[in-house]
């Protein structure tokens, strides 16, 4: 199972006014840990004030640039970004997991193919990492961009963008889409809406060649830019997402007699994680994840939202109530597999294994 290893801050670099480029070397022989897949995730914790804060931020880096980077965008109230984007500085150790994430499909050399990514604001940082590694891998493929964002201002890695643009004449893409500042053409105006997606592939983008859709950005925006894709013939299977936000809470409301049975219920809950079966004591109302860090096991997790992964595990007995999945794909599900951290125990016996 993953754990968190040292890396190192070799470079902190501004991006745009509120965003940070970070480039990291792992320490104490933890480079092969840190062989990442494109699209992927690094997922970091410090303390602040004496409370731990995990929070994951996606590679940008391409798999040939021979480094490991990833960017982070302050947020209004966020202390990891806020600390990141005013205080941090070349030389600090960062305690991160190895990379993680499937925001990606596998490459061969030998393919044609097209591929189309979606970005909203810092939803850049995966898709630009997707952009470097696939035409650097695969010379016959092409890659267009829509890139979403409230101003010029606002656009992470523009600089970075245009070089790709030259770099790869005819196989890259780029259209910017600006909510706030006027352009010349007016589709390139407003929001990335479904509507908009219509728009787009009537006279821009040849969505009949596509073979896999990549969107990365708020939930609202992916829900209108997924139903356009597959309005206009692409299947699930060909549409790979990664939310950075949820709207949801996380845990959807359930009845008060089901909340009350639940409460009721005593549970024996098995957790096995790094070769060894723990059995704890618990009732329904609890995460299966809060269970298991309660009774200090070190279960993995990071956003505790549904939204990145990180704390998946398998359900090999028992029934459990899994109430929100932004990660795991159908395929997963039907396997057994379960994000702990929205999955609460419903049959009186359940064991899970975070180690399968």
């Amino acid at each position: 199972m993953a754990r968190f290893h040292e890396l190192e801050v070799t470079d902190v670099r501004k991006t745009i006014r509120d965003a940070v480029v970070v480039t990291l070397k792992p320490v104490n022989s933890a480079a092969r840990e840190f062989d990442f897949t494109q699209g992927q995730y690094l997922t970091f914790r410090r303390d602040f004030d004496g409370a731990e804060i995990r929070r994951s931020y996606s590679i940008c880096a391409g798999k040939d640039d021979g480094i490991l980077q990833v960017g982070i965008k302050r947020v209004d109230g966020g202390a990891f970004s806020t600390w990141a984007n005013e205080e941090l500085k070349v030389g600090e150790r960062l305690e991160a997991m190895p990379p993680m994430g499937r925001f990606f499909t596998p490459l061969d050399a030998a393919s044609s193919k097209s591929y189309l990514g979606f970005a909203g604001g810092s939803g850049i940082t995966p898709v630009l990492s997707l952009i470097k590694t696939t035409l650097a891998a695969e010379p016959n493929a092409d890659f267009t961009l829509v890139y979403a964002n409230k101003g010029v201002s606002t656009i992470m890695f523009r600089e970075e963008l245009e070089d790709l643009k030259n770099l790869y004449m005819g196989r890259f893409t780029v259209i910017h889409i600006l909510e706030q500042d006027a352009q010349d053409i007016e589709l390139f105006s407003g929001l990335v809406s479904e509507e908009k997606c219509a728009e787009l592939f009537k006279s821009w983008i040849d969505i009949k060649a596509i073979d896999t859709a990549f969107i990365c950005g708020p939930e609202p925006m992916m829900l209108g830019i997924a139903k356009a894709l597959k309005d206009h013939g692409l299947d699930e299977s060909q549409i790979k997402y990664e939310l950075f936000a949820s709207a949801q809470q996380g845990r959807l409301a359930k009845p008060a007699a089901a909340r009350a049975a639940a409460a009721a219920a005593q549970v024996k809950l098995s957790v096995t994680l790094d070769g060894a079966t723990q059995t704890l004591e618990a009732d329904g109302t609890t995460s299966i994840l809060d269970i298991a860090r309660a009774n200090a096991l070190d279960a993995p997790f990071a956003c505790k939202a549904g939204v990145c992964s990180t704390c998946r595990c398998r359900v090999v007995e028992g029934e459990v109530d899994m109430r929100a999945n932004h990660a795991l794909e159908d395929y997963e599900v039907e396997k057994g597999y379960i994000l702990s951290c929205q999955s609460y125990p419903v049959s009186a016996v359940v064991k899970v294994d975070y180690d399968k």
